[in-house]
């Protein structure tokens, strides 16, 4: 009985409540609730009005198409001096960091061993020249004798091999004695070629053999730089180097920071201002990076102030091609998804208009497109909540309450 009257005051009490809940409810919320929609909108709270945004015009010019790429200066040569003899350092001609010029004297060793042996040979060669002398006269006086049948015919013959023999013996030694003088110059180290000297690991009295090492020579006019493009570039490249020379530049002082904001000239040469120093495109490589997918290029430039340095980091830029008079609009205003690729422009009524593009080049803030006539009003603020066929307000610059400079840099993304 007393669980039967505990139920029905909990149901009381939930119908009571639930009373004065609907009661409560604002007049507002409870007329809306039924009211009929406005201007045939659901929920009374009509017609979306015009999106404000920016426009921008496009402009025609010739674009250059600028590829940059990270580089090391390396020399065309590098040559690490060694004897070529067993011997003992006499002299040293040259300072470390010195630049020489090919054929100069470099290194002396002793030479007094290397001297003997060609004074030796020298004075074999003049023994064997007497003695060819000789028999060529007993050669030449039995064949008078022969004539008035002095003597026999196989006198004469032995006459004429003895004089054969001689003069191969002569050519034997003259071979030996010029053999014993390039001996004798390898005591005498000259530069292979014009270059600076590195650093030094010998003085006069130390003992060198073969393996010994006594400087480097490094070639730095004229002196490459070497890097690597994408492999997409390849077909650019090549057609490029075809018709003619390819202009590379690099940036001397502040390679590293060479032309970061990738403008459009590709003539920005760094923050501090470095001085770009102008070659060309020298050498492709014949293979494709498999894994990296990116071919190996060089550039040649000359290096008379030695600007470049063997190991030094270098940004580079070269031209492969210059678009003339194509259509360049902002980056920022161009929409890709799975549509495809396109922009919006102001149509003559005020709405938003598709127009499909096609990026042929980007550089900077701004890309070279085609798809355009030229005097279309692109949007570039506001992009984000428009729809095909949708009105516009087109907002003045710098108008209060306008769509911010820049907006669409906080964009998320274009129409889906």
């Amino acid at each position: 009985m007393k669980k039967t009257t505990l139920g029905i005051l909990l149901g009381a009490a939930l119908v009571i409540g639930g009373g004065a809940w609907y009661a409560s409810r604002p007049a507002a919320e409870a007329g809306t609730a039924g009211a009929p929609a406005k201007d045939g909108k659901a929920g009374g709270k009509g017609g979306q009005g015009p999106t404000a945004v920016s426009v921008v015009s496009p402009r025609r010019e010739d674009v250059p198409v600028v590829l940059q790429a990270n580089g090391t200066v390396t020399p065309l040569s590098t040559v690490d001096l060694h004897p070529q003899t067993t011997s003992t350092i006499t002299k040293v001609h040259i300072r470390e960091g010195q630049f020489v010029k090919a054929g100069e004297l470099m290194f002396t060793l002793d030479d007094r061993s290397a001297r003997a042996n060609v004074d030796k040979a020298q004075a074999q060669v003049a023994r064997d020249q007497a003695t060819l002398a000789d028999l060529d006269r007993q050669y030449r006086r039995g064949q008078e004798l022969l004539s008035k049948n002095f003597i026999a015919q196989g006198a004469v013959d032995t006459l004429k091999s003895q004089v054969d023999s001689a003069r191969a013996l002569l050519a034997a030694d003259v071979a030996a004695a010029r053999s014993a003088g390039v001996d004798a110059s390898y005591n005498t180290i000259r530069a292979p070629m014009n270059g600076r000297v590195g650093a030094i690991n010998v003085y006069a009295g130390s003992l060198v053999q073969l393996a010994t090492s006594l400087t480097t020579i490094t070639q730095l006019d004229p002196i490459t730089v070497s890097f690597t493009l994408p492999e997409s570039a390849l077909n650019g490249l090549l057609a490029a180097q075809h018709a003619g020379a390819v202009p590379v530049k690099v940036a001397a002082g502040n390679g590293g920071n060479a032309g970061k904001d990738g403008g459009k000239d590709g003539k920005e040469a760094g923050k501090d201002g470095g001085k770009d120093i102008t070659g060309a495109l020298s050498f492709i490589d014949n293979t494709v990076d498999p894994v990296a997918g990116v071919i190996r290029v060089k550039a040649q430039f000359d290096n008379r102030d030695t600007q470049l340095w063997p190991g030094q980091y270098v940004n580079t830029r070269l031209t492969v091609k210059v678009l003339k008079g194509v259509t360049v609009i902002p980056q920022n205003a161009i929409i890709s998804n799975t549509r495809g690729t396109f922009v919006y422009v102001v149509d003559q009524d005020q709405t938003a208009k598709v127009v499909n593009v096609q990026r042929l080049h980007s550089f900077g803030a701004d890309a070279a497109v085609s798809g355009l006539e030229g005097g279309e009003r692109i949007v570039l603020d506001g992009k984000q909540n428009l729809r095909p066929g949708g009105k516009l307000r087109v907002a003045e610059p710098g108008a209060k309450g306008g769509v911010p400079a820049g907006g669409a840099d906080k964009q998320k993304g274009g129409p889906a």
